[in-house]
Parts: C-alpha cells; structure tokens; sequence
C-alpha cells in the first residue's frame, strides 16, 4: 500500500501530458497557430508537481534512514 499514492499521481501527470500534446497538436494542426505560453505554463506545473513528489520521498528516505541507525 506504501508509495501508490505517488505512483498514481505520477501515472496521472504523464497520462495529462499526452493527452495535452495531443491536444495541442490537435489544435496545431486546425489553427496552424501554437499555444507557445499555455505549453510553457503546462509543462512548468508539471514538471514542478513530478519535483515536488520527488523531493518530499526524498525527504521521507532520508529521515527513514536515520531513525534505522
């Protein structure tokens, strides 16, 4: 049960980022015109929650091996 949380998260960001391209692609595509800052702006959160995640595991790790010492 330990970790499935952070796996579903991480399951759900990348299924968000393909959908996205995807969609943006999409867009592209019918438009001809590329939403320069909303793909910035998606991929600077996502990139931001996937460290965010890392960091607080990283966190937990270290505190896990201290108290086994």
């Amino acid at each position: 049960m330990k970790g499935k949380f952070s796996k579903l998260i991480i399951s759900t960001v990348i299924m968000l980022n393909i959908l996205f391209t995807a969609t943006v692609l999409y867009v592209f595509l019918k438009t001809s015109s590329e939403p320069t800052a909303l793909v910035t702006a998606w991929f600077t959160f996502t990139t931001a929650e996937l460290w965010s995640l890392a960091s607080i595991k990283k966190t937990k790790v270290k505190r896990g091996e201290k108290e086994n010492v």
